[in-house]
């Protein structure tokens, strides 16, 4: 039932029913006010006719006339005679009355009494006093014409009487029924010959317009495929072409539209910086990726909030910060994430009338920079605090000696001794700042081989060992024992012997240093997975947590004083980093204060045997 409701609603809401009703009305209007103008017309000049046919004739009149104004007996006789011989199919009845208003003659036998009467009718004596003829239509068990006319005599003037003749309509009223209803039928038929006719030229005219509609809806799905038929070559027709160009060229708008919003989505979403897009008000409506990962947000948490607050600026609105089209650095929380330095730049989007519709914001990450502009001053700043303590010496030392110490047989050889040990370490920190700048530069060459890394630390603590048992003078040295703790496997990695050995010595060199005297030194050689770990512990004061993660820095020491002191440079931590860095393996410490410390050396390891390794030479 529902669905029948719906059809019958669908098909009266149509265009094509709407036409048709609209054509079918105005028809039936037409014809409607055709009708009753003809009926009314037919009916008048029917009445007019049927009156012409019952008048009197003038003779007949003139001698009715004649005779009421004779005094002879028989003048009643005579107007009897007279209206009885009158011969007419239509009249039912005929009264003769005299200026006295009493009846002289009447054409029905039936009435011959009322002869002598006076006549009660006010329209008959009406015509008697006024001379005017009444014509009338009146409806006494059936439909009559009533016409009463005045008898004259002489020339016209002497009113003597008037005449009453009472005539059937009822042939007449039959022809107009008969005829309406013909009329009738006729307009029925014209009515549904014109419905189908409107529902013929309503369909050839909406017909059109419904393919256009269903290609409209094709086109509003995103479906390009379908094309209007042309039924004729009039207005409809022109406007289907046009409409097919219109889809044609639509498609080809959407294709190029969409093959520009897929380069533009591929270039946003393969940018290095960050891209941000707002709306006029402020508030975000378009995020790449990589700002994404700049904020460290998701994009429902970005689109529709407003710049500022995305970029974490509470102190600024978003319309002040588009408007001004600033350069602004942002820094990302630290709290959360390593700390992100982002220099972020706007530009208006402006249309061709001007109205600013939006605006851009790039995101440039410039933490790197940042840091490397940091760490140059610091480094520019280290160089010089650690060259200025030197040369302040050699300054003190030789303005001594100039000044006569040199002729002190006691102190001359002293301050000698100092001066060069000053100028040896000055050698030492140039050397080792070389080292870096050529392996920064990536000028630095390595001279890869494949060695038992058991082995080649197994030669390096035999040095350290021959260092200890080789001193003549072991009371001033610091006395320490080493640990190995290496096993049998064979564990072949490809390195460069010179550079890893220097990296060993150094942490061999810092583990002597600072563990105390009789310490013990443990070296561990492990393997894991497809590394393997190399490990050197001290028993020392061990480096505090908050200085682990900078041990590695340039210049960096826990102990300053103690570390000059003991002449070392600090660059050799972060030579050592460097290096094995350039072996793709990696370096770390762990301690405790109090405890001592622990480094770890990580080098990719690849499970080879002796004879491989022969076999591949």
């Amino acid at each position: 039932m529902k669905r029948l409701r719906k059809k019958l609603n669908d098909t009266f809401n149509s265009i094509n029913m709407k036409l048709a009703i609209v054509f079918m009305l105005m028809l039936l209007a037409t014809i409607e006010v055709i009708g009753a103008y003809f009926t009314r017309q037919l009916e008048q000049t029917s009445i007019e006719n049927f009156q012409s046919s019952i008048q009197i004739q003038t003779v007949v009149s003139n001698q009715l006339a004649n005779q009421l104004a004779s005094d002879s007996k028989n003048a009643n006789d005579r107007l009897n005679q007279i209206v009885n011989d009158y011969n007419n199919d239509a009249i039912s009845e005929i009264i003769v009355v005299d200026d006295k208003d009493t009846i002289r003659a009447v054409s029905n036998l039936n009435d011959k009494s009322k002869i002598g009467q006076r006549i009660n009718n006010t329209d008959v004596k009406q015509v008697i006093s006024t001379g005017h003829q009444i014509n009338k239509v009146i409806d006494d068990h059936g439909n009559y014409m009533i016409q009463i006319l005045p008898l004259t005599s002489g020339n016209g003037s002497n009113n003597v009487g008037a005449i009453y003749v009472k005539a059937s309509m009822q042939d007449v009223f039959n022809n107009l029924r008969q005829i309406s209803l013909t009329f009738l039928i006729a307009s029925l038929i014209a009515a549904l010959l014109g419905a189908f006719l409107a529902l013929v030229i309503s369909r050839a005219i909406t017909q059109p317009i419904e393919e256009m509609q269903k290609q409209a809806l094709h086109i509003a799905d995103g479906d390009y495929s379908s094309q209007v038929k042309i039924y004729s070559n009039d207005e409809l027709g022109q406007l289907g072409r046009a409409f097919n160009t219109l889809s044609v060229r639509i498609e080809r708008s959407q294709e190029e539209s969409d093959s520009e919003r897929r380069r533009l989505d591929s270039v946003l979403s393969h940018m290095s910086d960050g891209v941000l897009a707002t709306d006029r008000h402020g508030n975000v409506s378009v995020v790449n990726q990589m700002a994404l990962n700049f904020l460290n947000v998701k994009e429902e948490d970005v689109i529709n909030k407003p710049i500022a607050e995305v970029l974490g600026l509470k102190d600024t609105s978003s319309q002040d910060l588009i408007s001004s089209q600033k350069e602004i650095v942002v820094t990302i929380d630290p709290n959360t994430r390593d700390e992100m330095i982002l220099h972020a730049s706007f530009s208006l989007i402006k249309r061709v009338t001007g109205f600013v519709s939006g605006s851009v914001c790039v995101l440039h990450d410039v933490t790197e920079q940042q840091k490397n502009e940091d760490s140059q001053k610091q480094f520019v700043s280290n160089v010089s605090h650690e060259l200025r303590t030197p040369l302040t010496s050699l300054q003190a030392y030789i303005e001594a000696l100039n000044e006569g110490a040199w002729k002190d047989p006691n102190i001359a050889p002293k301050f000698l001794e100092v001066t060069q040990q000053e100028t040896s370490r000055m050698i030492r920190m140039i050397n080792d700042l070389l080292s870096l700048s050529r392996m920064d530069r990536g000028v630095s060459k390595m001279d890869l081989e494949f060695v038992n890394l058991n082995d080649f630390v197994n030669h390096i603590l035999n040095r350290f060992d021959m260092i200890v048992k080789t001193d003549k003078n072991k009371d001033k040295k610091k006395k320490y024992t080493i640990k190995r703790e290496l096993g049998n496997q064979a564990l072949w990695v490809e390195i460069d012997t010179d550079k890893m050995m220097q990296v060993i010595d150094n942490i061999m060199n810092n583990a002597i240093k600072y563990s105390p005297n009789g310490g013990v030194i443990t070296v561990r050689l492990t393997q894991n997975k497809n590394h393997v770990i190399l490990s050197i512990s001290d028993q020392g004061l061990g480096i505090p947590r908050k200085d682990l993660g900078k041990i590695f820095d340039r210049f960096y020491r826990v102990d300053k004083a103690r570390s000059r002191a003991q002449g070392g440079t600090g660059l050799g931590l972060a030579i050592a980093k460097e290096i094995v860095e350039a072996h793709h393996g990696r370096i770390w410490a762990d301690s405790s204060e109090g405890k001592g410390s622990t480094f770890y050396i990580s080098l990719p390891y690849k499970p080879m045997t002796e004879e491989d390794d022969w076999d591949e030479v």
